[in-house]
């Protein structure tokens, strides 16, 4: 069921040294070209990424809250293009969230990297620093990137118990 989908996805952020099998591999990219998007416009680009060495420039996109990339066996930078549309970034998080589930279901851990509004020094945004890196178009922005692997850590679900029900209204805000 989706619900145990969401029940086991957890960021996982250490990776065994298994490649990821290439059947996989599709299996994300058709997930990622079945995002759903505002009025079907489709914004969204990928960029797939499995050379190691480019995974360890990756991972210095930022000071801190992408080093994880290195020990990646796999990672997708979604980009987008914001003369599409103006929802564009909602797009791009929809495809990423899509992305971590479909990898949740096949076996691999995920975590993400933002990268939108995100310094990568005092001299480079995070999404000019990977925009030259892989060499994107010009009017293509970085949304995030997703690092997957074959988890070498395990996290339990959160309990339904700990989940913050005191953000649900119904009805009215704050109608409990």
């Amino acid at each position: 069921m989706f619900i145990d989908l969401l029940r086991s996805r957890r960021s996982i952020r250490k990776y065994q040294e298994k490649p990821i099998e290439e059947e996989k591999i599709q299996l994300l990219i058709e997930t990622a070209l079945r995002a759903f998007s505002s009025r079907n416009t489709q914004p969204w680009e990928f960029v797939v990424v499995t050379d190691p060495e480019t995974l360890r420039k990756l991972a210095k996109a930022r000071p801190a809250g992408s080093a994880f990339l290195e020990n990646a066996k796999l990672a997708f930078v979604v980009c987008a293009d914001p003369s599409k549309t103006d929802v564009w970034i909602e797009d791009a998080s929809i495809a990423s969230a899509l992305l971590h589930l479909a990898a949740t279901d096949i076996g691999l851990g995920s975590c993400w990297s933002q990268i939108r509004t995100r310094e990568h020094d005092s001299q480079k945004s995070a999404g000019a620093y990977v925009a030259e890196l892989l060499g994107l178009r010009e009017g293509l922005e970085v949304e995030s990137m997703i690092a997957m692997g074959y988890p070498a850590e395990d996290k339990p679900p959160r309990p339904a118990e700990e989940l913050d029900y005191e953000k649900i209204s119904r009805e009215q805000y704050g109608r409990k």
